[in-house]
């Protein structure tokens, strides 16, 4: 599990692509203090465990599955990824939530100067709008990041000066694609109110009574 809240900015050393998946070398420094092997790595928030790491680089073999599911298909060597180590039990969960588990790609849209901040847009697909509320927490490249703005399947988040600064998502090109994990809980509920066969409405009284609230 991690929390969303990114460590450092790695460089794409390698990316090396054939039927089997892809092997990843990315170059890094603070995540190197305490990495083994096996080690849970997110990598623009998909989560990947470490084959092999050096004085200045961890290397992991990502799945076909993978790359369908994210954007590492379109990883290209010296491009800027977001790296996060697993939470520990002894951290404060500043951000939410965040399984490393990619539900889909976002297409970037465009961005805002609002104030100090900037506000960045985005579409998702359509069967996963559904996952995503005003206010609510979505992990972007793994930033843990709040809901601005939903208007149909386009929604926005805004960005303080610290995070741009920490994050690969203010260099964003239009069209660009980005790792997507909506809210986990969300899903958790659906998947609990489909497998009981319930034909209704989800309301506030039937998440009471199976103890969601």
């Amino acid at each position: 599990m991690f929390t969303g809240l990114i460590e450092e900015q790695g460089i794409v050393k390698s990316c090396k692509k054939d039927s089997k998946g892809m092997e990843l070398t990315v170059t890094c420094e603070q995540i190197l203090s305490d990495i083994k092997k096996g080690a849970s790595i997110c990598i623009n928030g998909a989560c990947q465990s470490v084959t092999e790491f050096g004085n200045n680089y961890i290397k992991v073999q990502t799945s076909n599955e993978t790359l369908r599911v994210t954007n590492f298909s379109e990883i290209k060597v010296n491009d800027k990824v977001n790296l996060e180590r697993a939470l520990t039990l002894n951290s404060r969960l500043d951000g939410h939530i965040v399984s490393g588990h990619i539900d889909c790609c976002a297409e970037f849209i465009e961005d805002k100067e609002d104030g100090f901040s900037k506000e960045l847009f985005f579409k998702i697909p359509k069967e996963f709008q559904k996952y995503i509320i005003y206010k609510g927490s979505i992990a972007i490249n793994g930033v843990s990041l709040t809901i601005a703005s939903i208007k149909d399947n386009i929604f926005s988040v805004e960005l303080i000066p610290d995070t741009i600064k920490k994050v690969n998502l203010s260099d964003l090109k239009k069209g660009e694609k980005v790792n997507i994990e909506t809210d986990l809980f969300a899903k958790y509920v659906e998947n609990f109110y489909n497998s009981n066969n319930n034909t209704g409405k989800i309301t506030y009284n039937f998440l009471a009574e199976n103890g969601f609230v």
